[in-house]
Parts: structure tokens; sequence; C-alpha cells
């Protein structure tokens, strides 16, 4: 996605020609002064007036030795000079033209994205949530304006779009309509809220994940329509206490959700009208038996979460499973019950 102009272009003919033509300019300089004697400033005008054909009289008479230079420097420096022209504008041509199409080429794949995630802002929070979902081969498109990280993107070989995230003309042509959900984290409260207004009125049922600086900006996030909101700063301190107090706790999630080596993951699906498990009890679903998965929670359509469910507690439509396992058996199962 590396739309830089300047990438993969040939300039060894550039600088080859602007060598010989540097070099016709020096001999003729150094040869008016050696042959006719004229001033070193004297002599340059003339090789530069010689070379760009400008029409102008000779600074002096030359000798048939001077008019020797002259045409030498007639016919190298001018075929050098055009050539050397044509050069710097054939980059500038392809250049404009990398652009564009690079451009045409990012426009074409984010308006091709489904069910994706939008982030807008790509500071220290928004590099972390981004690479954690391309770990996961999640689909995302960033929006960023900052010239600095845009750079960053690029070499990260991200989707973005170079606008500014408050704006619903981003939003919509990050493809708002068909994300699975968005993402806030701009350095501003002021702007988060702002964009949380915005993509819930162009698209009331999207899911908003959204930064706060501080406690006091999380109220106002959810009144804005934010789906979720997390206070770093917060969350991390809450972490570093539980680490002080539960380390064996955080080490065991630590490694179930970040270790990809143990093979081991929480994950949640949703039980749907057609799928398998509607109306079926935790014992009847056979999850454990068929896929070697445990059940840690079911999330009620209510939002109420039952914990450590009991065998006969029945699975409904519009329930959320979090369930425990290995990734590739965690795969299967949520494509058995979908």
């Amino acid at each position: 996605m590396e739309i830089e102009w300047c990438e993969g272009m040939d300039y060894s003919k550039l600088k080859i020609s602007l060598f010989l033509l540097i070099t016709t300019i020096t001999f003729g300089t150094f040869g008016y002064v050696l042959v006719e004697g004229m001033a070193l400033f004297e002599a340059f005008y003339m090789t530069l007036i010689t070379i760009s054909t400008v029409g102008f009289s000779e600074v002096k008479p030359l000798s048939p030795m001077g008019r020797m230079i002259t045409i030498v420097i007639i016919v190298w420096g001018i075929s050098l000079l055009t050539y050397t022209l044509g050069q710097v504008a054939k980059i500038f041509v392809e250049g404009e033209l990398r652009i564009i199409l690079g451009r045409r080429k990012l426009e074409k794949q984010i308006a091709a994205l489904k069910d994706h995630y939008i982030i807008c802002g790509y500071g220290r929070i928004g590099a972390i949530i981004a690479y954690e979902l391309r770990v996961e081969k999640i689909p995302l498109v960033v929006i960023e304006q900052d010239p600095s990280r845009i750079e960053e993107l690029e070499a990260e070989d991200i989707l973005y779009l170079g606008m500014d995230a408050t704006s619903d003309e981003a939003l919509i042509s990050g493809g708002l309509q068909s994300a699975r959900g968005l993402v806030t984290a701009v350095s501003s409260d002021a702007d988060n809220v702002f964009i949380a207004l915005s993509a819930k009125e162009l698209r009331p049922d999207i899911f908003i994940l959204a930064r706060a600086s501080g406690v006091s900006s999380e109220s106002k996030l959810l009144r804005a329509g934010a789906t979720r909101v997390v206070c770093p700063y917060q969350m991390g301190a809450k972490r570093m206490a539980e680490i002080l107090q539960k380390p064996t706790v955080i080490d065991f999630l630590d490694q179930t959700m970040m270790n990809s080596e143990l093979g081991l993951a929480l994950e949640e699906a949703v039980i749907t009208e057609n799928s398998l498990l509607t109306e079926k009890t935790v014992m009847t679903s056979k999850l454990k038996q068929d896929f070697g998965v445990i059940i840690v929670a079911i999330k009620k359509l209510s939002g109420d979460m039952i914990f450590n469910p009991d065998p006969d507690k029945q699975f409904d439509a519009g329930d959320v499973i979090v369930v425990i396992g290995e990734k590739e058996k965690l795969y299967r199962m949520t494509k058995a019950i979908s």
C-alpha cells in the first residue's frame, strides 16, 4: 500500500545527465578563461547563454579556438540540457501518477471492506488496537491525519484515510455502514465525544468503543452514543493493583488471552435463532464432549451474566456464551453452532 511517490524510481539516468551537464559547463567556463582570457564570471555567463540558446551576443569576439569550444558546448550542452529536463519532467509526472493510482487503489481496498473495524486515531492506544486486530486477521481501516503517523501506517501496510475523523465524510469513506464497529481513540475527549455522536447519528446500531482520558469523560461518551468506554490510565492502575493482590490469577489470564504458544483462548459466540444450541441446555449441548471447551459464562439478552452455569441452564436466542479452550477447537465450535 506504499504510495510514496519516489519509491522504485530510477534516478541513475538523471544523475548521469546532471553530471555530464555540469562537466560541460565546467569545461566551457574554464575553456573560455584559458583560451579567451575571460574573467571567471564572464566565462560562466558565456557558457550558460550558449547552452540555453537565448540568443544574446558574445561577451567578446572569439578566436577560432574559442569558437570550437562554443561548438562543443552547443552540441553537448543543448542535448544534455534537453535530456536532463526531460528526466526531471518524467519523474514529476510519474510521481503524480503514482500518488493518484496509489490513492485510487487505497480507496478501492477500503470500499471493499465488510465487517471491519474503523479506528479513529493512530496514537499509542490506536496503534496497539490495530496491531492486535491484525494479529487476529480482523480487517480494519484507520482514520488519521497526522503526517508522521501516516508514514507509520504506510510502513506497516495498514489501510488508512488521511482525513479528519470528526467529519462525517471520513466516517462514511471508512465504510461505517458495513463496519462491525468503530473505535474512537483520538487524544481529545471532546473529539471522541463528537465522533461518537456523528457515528451514532449516521448508523444508530453501530458498536462504538471509546477512549477516555479521565473518569469524568466516561458519562459524556456514553451519553454521546458510545457502547463501551475505556479509561486506559484507570484500567492500567487497576491491573497493577490486581497484580499485587492476585499475581497467579493475572498470570493465568495473561497466558490464556495473550500467550499464543499455549493454544488456549477465551472466546465468545452469539446464539442465533437458527443456532443448534437454541433451547438446549448446557448438558444437552455437549459442547464439552464434542469440542473440549469449558463454558465460563452466559450473557443473557437482558444483560444478566450467569457465571459457571448449571448443567440444566437453557440457551436462548440472543445469548452470548463465553468459553475457554484450544483455539482450533473454539474455531470449530463457533462454525458448528452459528
